[in-house]
């Protein structure tokens, strides 16, 4: 989803929040009886303590299979847990040496059993965990079997003060899931449960849903290949932003996204999760409104395509009011809960995510919000409507009788509304606290660490509070591990953490050792990088990948966008020069940071890198942190192009070209030291789930498209949503960024040397065509990582950082200069 007006986006606190409390109504005692009453069904639906613990065991000995023996689970009521979800580790009292129990965790569901494993591996052991491409999990520091920590006598009680974690984003199975198999999706649910998520989303699969419900309408395949968008492109045809784009989809895998579902939910279950499912909406296949000509259908408008093309854009909504409406929610929910067996009884619909309702009248927002829930409801008694408050942050249409009118529309108790944006923009006065944090899978070291150690705290506590959850709704994943670990921790704490603390043993945890030097850099990076306050938005558009689509004389240049100060203050220093940005197609890439510190903090890691090279962990932050100051220097670099076309300079500018193309290679080589850097993956593992070469070739066009033109477009007329999904991938930097800004700076120079306007439709036909052209060529790429991450670092900031005034350039002095602690 394209990043909400400037206000609204730091970091995503998921709150998630009673309905009630946004409406005016009251919320208290059995106000909430519904809710009550989905606890014990959940309690009582779930599956049986053996098979809970069977779940926790097999992640056991997938993470940690030399320590297989040394821990035993239970599952408990939560009546021995005082009446809450809750997790306790003891000291074994059978232990009598290596090959015994030494730790038995308890725990109300596979969940909280598996979450206080990681909680003690974590506090206990000094081990961290965190995705495989962000370096993997670190517990080189676990003790031996026979060896492990012991606990306080009487062991750790750990209750959660709410009910509900929850996990994804409607965008992030775009994102971030698309190509996954069972094998990396085993992997995920093993995250989830060890971050103690239990209410995670679950839309894979639901176009095979969709094609049994249509079916009975007489919607043939050939009906649905224009309705469904293509494998990277779901989510939007999904949310009725779109359709056909990517597609058709193949019967295979519409069968094979159906399988891998069931072996998601079944897994899930296992470990006593509450998959939240999808609902119906009011999308509809063009197809329907044919054959049912009397039914009430809406024409929705222009959703970023080129000249509003009708082959993309303009989907069809099903008035609320229109009885199929009704009819079919009641069978898209029947027909999940008799392929998948059973249900958790939560289910998400966004009925306008980024699409305005083509009426404002609060009585037809009422209508469309109680049809909606009615649907759920018919066929599912039992359902409660989980729903994203990003409209209400997004789009100016909601203001308070409509938002009035769509949160009373439904019971109350009967709603969660999530409020998505809480870390930047909170809402949780009435909702359910999240983290949004990332946009389009995006890298930019960013986060605001201050407020996800007290948001969910204060949402709890405020007055009238009807907070029940907290969760993570990045639109990406695998990037800011130290963001995701603390966030997940938040779920089990009652009272801020001491963030200071916390800060200070991270890099212990995370590398398997204690280097003060490395402390003393995560001290830095939390009080620049982590700890963004201006209230503005990140999504990342350095210009490496997001390469300006402007005439040059229309960027401004002030002052270089460097910031500077010898305190690491939150303050703006007084050598920084803020203006905003111009009105035209430039977005200026967001500085919120003391820019010398971060290079300081690098100097750190770089100093103290020898004491842990051999950690994954380790590497990537390394080769993450350097891309992030490179790639700062970078858009100091192309400024100073811009001021040298603006004064006739053209040797400074040549010089300058040549510069920011050699950097672009480079920042491509260290990125290919480490394997969370890499295009290849992206590439292979969408190819890898085509059954010919046919479904091949659609895969990889669709991955290819997703991080550069994302959209259509002409041959002069790149995609509205260009570089929304770019990449700091080794691969993609080498053959089409760097190749593509190489077509912009021969315009340039050329402009300057015959002393003509700068080509701009001749910038952009080449361009386009580079873009095309990348997407869709069948170049392989590596998988692996190649080089070594500190020896390339060191190398770089030697290059490029140490010495960077040595071309005389004005003003960048100040960027490098080395300042003291």
């Amino acid at each position: 989803m394209p990043p909400p007006p400037p206000a609204s986006r730091l970091l995503l606190l998921l709150a998630l929040w009673i309905a009630c409390a946004a409406s005016g109504v009251g919320c208290s005692g059995p106000r909430f009886a519904q809710l009550d009453r989905l606890r014990e069904l959940h309690q009582r639906e779930r599956r049986p303590a053996a098979e809970q613990v069977d779940a926790a065991r097999g992640l056991l000995a997938r993470l940690l299979p030399s320590h297989s023996a040394s821990f035993e689970f239970r599952v408990v009521s939560t009546e021995q847990c005082g009446g809450k979800a809750c997790f306790n580790i003891n000291n074994h009292p059978s232990f009598h040496g290596e090959g015994t129990p030494e730790i038995l965790i308890l725990g109300a569901s596979g969940v909280e059993i598996s979450a206080g494993l990681h909680w003690y591996l974590k506090h206990y052991c000094a081990a961290h965990i965190s995705w495989a491409k962000t370096g993997g999990a670190q517990l080189s520091s676990v003790p031996y079997p026979g060896s492990l920590p012991r606990v306080p006598a009487g062991g750790i009680l750990i209750q959660r003060p709410v009910d509900w974690s929850y996990y994804q984003n409607a965008v992030t199975s775009s994102y971030s899931f698309a190509w996954w198999d069972w094998e990396r999706w085993e992997k995920e649910i093993d995250w989830m449960a060890l971050q103690g998520i239990n209410l995670p989303l679950a839309f894979t699969g639901q176009e095979t849903i969709w094609q049994k419900v249509f079916q009975r309408y007489n919607i043939s395949k050939s009906d649905l290949d224009d309705f469904f968008g293509g494998p990277a492109f779901l989510s939007w045809s999904r949310m009725a932003n779109m359709h056909g784009w990517g597609g058709p989809l193949p019967q295979t895998w519409l069968d094979d996204q159906l399988t891998l579902q069931k072996k998601i939910l079944s897994r899930m279950y296992a470990f006593g999760m509450s998959p939240v499912l999808p609902a119906f909406s009011g999308n509809i296949p063009a197809a329907l409104k044919l054959k049912f000509p009397s039914a009430k259908v809406t024409h929705l408008g222009n959703w970023f395509t080129v000249d509003s093309n009708p082959r993309w854009c303009c989907t069809y909504l099903l008035d609320a009011s229109d009885p199929l409406y009704v009819e079919i929610g009641k069978l898209f929910i029947e027909e999940q809960i008799r392929e998948y067996g059973r249900t958790s009884h939560v289910y998400n619909c966004d009925t306008f995510d980024e699409n305005t309702p083509p009426l404002s009248d609060p009585n037809y927002i009422s209508s469309l919000g109680a049809a909606t829930f009615r649907a759920m409801q018919s066929g599912d008694n039992d359902a409660i409507w989980l729903m994203q408050g990003w409209l209400f942050t997004y789009d100016p249409f909601w203001e308070p009788p409509q938002m009035k009118a769509l949160l009373h529309s439904v019971p109350v108790g009967r709603m969660i509304v999530l409020d998505l944006y809480a870390e930047v923009k909170p809402v949780w006065i009435n909702s359910d606290q999240c983290m949004l944090h990332n946009f389009a899978a995006d890298f930019e070291m960013y986060g605001v660490l201050d407020a996800v150690a007290s948001g969910p705290i204060d949402a709890r506590l405020s007055e009238n509070s009807t907070m029940v959850g907290v969760g993570m709704s990045m639109e990406g994943i695998e990037q800011n591990p130290i963001v995701y670990d603390l966030m997940s921790e938040m779920v089990f704490h009652h009272r801020q953490v001491d963030l200071k603390v916390w800060v200070e043993t991270y890099p212990t945890r995370r590398y398997g050792k204690s280097v003060v030097g490395l402390q003393d850099a995560w001290r830095i990076l939390h009080q620049t990088l982590y700890n963004c306050t201006d209230g503005k938005n990140d999504k990342n558009r350095d210009v490496i990948v997001a390469f300006p689509d402007v005439e040059p004389s229309v960027i401004q240049t002030p002052g270089l966008y460097a910031r500077t100060s010898k305190n690491y203050s939150t303050m703006l220093s007084e050598n920084y020069v803020m203006k905003d940005a111009p009105n035209d197609a430039y977005e200026q890439p967001h500085i919120w940071y003391d820019t010398i510190a971060v290079i300081h903090a690098l100097e750190l890691f770089l100093e103290s890198g020898d004491e842990v090279s051999d950690s994954s962990t380790f590497r990537y932050d390394l080769v993450d942190l350097t891309r992030q100051a490179l790639a700062k220097y970078a858009n100091q670099i192309f400024l100073k192009i811009i001021q040298g076309y603006k004064s006739n300079n053209v040797n400074q500018v040549t010089t300058l070209c040549e510069r920011f193309l050699n950097l672009v290679k480079d920042l491509d080589m260290l990125l290919a030291s480490h394997e969370g850097f890499l295009l290849g993956p992206w590439l292979e593992s969408a190819k890898g789930l085509a059954r010919s070469q046919e479904q091949e070739i659609q895969y990889e066009w669709n991955a290819r498209t997703q991080i550069t033109m994302w959209f259509d477009n002409t041959e002069t007329k790149a995609s509205l949503l260009r570089d929304y999904a770019n990449k700091y991938w080794s691969g993609l930097l080498r053959d089409y960024y760097g190749p593509r800004a190489a077509i912009y700076f021969k315009h340039l120079i050329s402009s300057l040397k015959k002393k003509e306007p700068f080509a701009l439709e001749e910038w952009r036909r080449e361009w386009i065509s580079l873009t095309n052209n990348w997407q869709s060529d069948r170049k392989v790429f590596a998988t692996t990582a190649t080089g070594d991450a500190l020896n390339i670092s060191r190398a770089l900031f030697t290059k490029y950082l140490r010495n960077a005034d040595s071309l005389g350039l004005d003003g960048m002095d100040s960027f490098v200069k080395p300042i003291s602690l």
